[in-house]
C-alpha cells in the first residue's frame, strides 16, 4: 500500500511540484508560460506526447502565430501534425547537442 508523506509541522500531505495528469495548472503559471509563448520565436517540446490539452494548446499557439515547433519524443504526439521538425530519440541524448549547436 503507498502512504502519501505528511509534512510533520502541519500535518498536510505533502506533494511535489508537478502536475499529474487531470489536475489544472496553477493560473500564475499558466500566465507566464503564455507572456513567454508569445515572446519566443518558437516552441520546443521535449519528452511530451502532448495528450493532455494543457501542453498541446502550447502547440495550437505556435502554430497559429506561425511559429516552428520541433519536438524531441519516442512516438506519437497530438501535436504530429503541427510539428515542423520531429526527433524520435532520447532526450539525453539530443539535448546536449542542440544546446552546443545554440551556443556556436
Amino acid at each position: 500500500d503507498f502512504h502519501a508523506p505528511f509534512c510533520l509541522h502541519c500535518g498536510g500531505t505533502l506533494t511535489p511540484d508537478v502536475i499529474f495528469f487531470g489536475d489544472n495548472i496553477p493560473a500564475p503559471r499558466t500566465i507566464e508560460a503564455l507572456a513567454r509563448m508569445d515572446k519566443a520565436d518558437a516552441l520546443l517540446v521535449v519528452g511530451s506526447s502532448l495528450m493532455v490539452y494543457s501542453g498541446f494548446r502550447f502547440a495550437r499557439l505556435a502554430a497559429a502565430s506561425g511559429k516552428p515547433i520541433a519536438a524531441i519524443n519516442h512516438g506519437i504526439t497530438r501535436a504530429d501534425d503541427l510539428i515542423d521538425l520531429k526527433v524520435q530519440a532520447s532526450a539525453e541524448l539530443i539535448l546536449p547537442r542542440v544546446a552546443q549547436l545554440l551556443q556556436e
